[in-house]
């Protein structure tokens, strides 16, 4: 079997995992990782871009390494190497995870138990919940559904596609790094500086083709690609902008605006300005659009994949 199907029924049989079983419940790779991260960090840190540099490069060198040697040591087997590739993906894809998070918020906003949304929002984002109202939570739960459609989904698969193994951990050390230490506090405005440049080029990819996606699998597409081309540049994140931007015409909502992390009040630009206010049924429709999207995702990764394999061999033998 060729190493592009081997990636093909691979990732598919691993987002299929991700459906039905969610996150693996003990043992979790990525909770592995974040305590040898932290583990390297008591370590090494100085308040210094070049040892967060230093961190950086242990933490996500050391975790590509090893998904190399563990795909070389299995691909003299192609049971063995799809059954790697499986694992991985489902290991590093978490949008059933995301969507469990968001629908439990809204349930509870929908039964007027704000007090039990407030419980829940920290497990899906870093906003300060005593300061926002139902409305406030109901927007700041569909920015993170899109948000993490890129970060959780989609840009899993696009590195994969392009690395196999090794592109789909690579790229959840990179993002899971970033949200640990590349954060704009006091302690690692400095330490974070590497992690948080280099999540921002990781994710740059995924995060063009998550917009792209969910303009073609959204109720509005025109809408979607206005918002994306006019409001994705007023946004901090170079690649949250795009996909918060498109989601939200994809929606006809609107999102953005000011918002509290940690005590630090925040006024973003509007997206999608002519959309109206986020509503609790929002909430779904969102997380029904990040499904759709990582489900083209996976198809248009594995397309580009047999593509660009095809085109080396055509190359190979003219």
């Amino acid at each position: 079997m060729r190493a592009d199907r081997v990636f093909a029924y691979g990732a598919a049989a691993g987002l299929l995992g991700d459906l039905l079983l969610g996150d693996p419940r003990r043992g979790h790779p990525v909770a592995a990782f974040g305590r040898a991260a932290g583990a390297v960090e008591r370590v090494l840190w100085r308040d210094h871009r070049g040892w967060g540099a230093l961190h950086t490069a242990v933490c996500v060198g050391g975790a590509v390494s090893l998904a190399a040697v563990a795909g070389r040591s299995v691909r003299t087997s192609r049971i063995a190497s799809l059954a790697l590739t499986a694992a991985a993906t489902w290991s590093v894809v978490g949008g059933t995870s995301l969507g469990r998070e968001a629908r439990a918020i809204g349930g509870a906003l929908a039964a007027g138990d704000i007090e039990v949304a407030r419980e829940r929002l920290p497990h899906l984002c870093g906003r300060d919940p005593q300061a926002l109202n139902a409305d406030g939570i109901a927007r700041a739960v569909v920015e993170s559904v899109a948000e993490n459609t890129s970060d959780a989904v989609v840009g899993a698969l696009v590195w994969g596609a392009a690395a196999g193994v090794p592109g789909l951990v690579g790229f959840r050390a990179v993002n899971t790094l970033d949200a640990m230490v590349g954060h704009r506090s006091a302690k690692y405005r400095r330490y974070g500086w590497a992690s948080a440049r280099l999540d921002d080029v990781a994710g740059w990819p995924g995060a063009r083709l998550t917009a792209v996606l969910a303009a073609v699998a959204g109720s509005d597409p025109r809408g979607a690609v206005r918002a994306w081309r006019v409001d994705a540049v007023k946004h901090p994140s170079p690649n949250a902008g795009p996909v918060e931007a498109s989601f939200a015409g994809a929606l006809g909502v609107r999102l953005g605006g000011t918002l509290s992390y940690a005590g630090r009040v925040e006024h973003r630009p509007v997206l999608n300005g002519g959309g109206r206010a986020v509503e609790v049924g929002d909430i779904e429709r969102a997380v029904r659009l990040s499904r759709r999207v990582g489900w083209l995702a996976l198809g248009v990764s594995v397309a580009g994949r047999l593509l660009v394999n095809g085109l080396r061999a055509k190359g190979r033998t003219s």
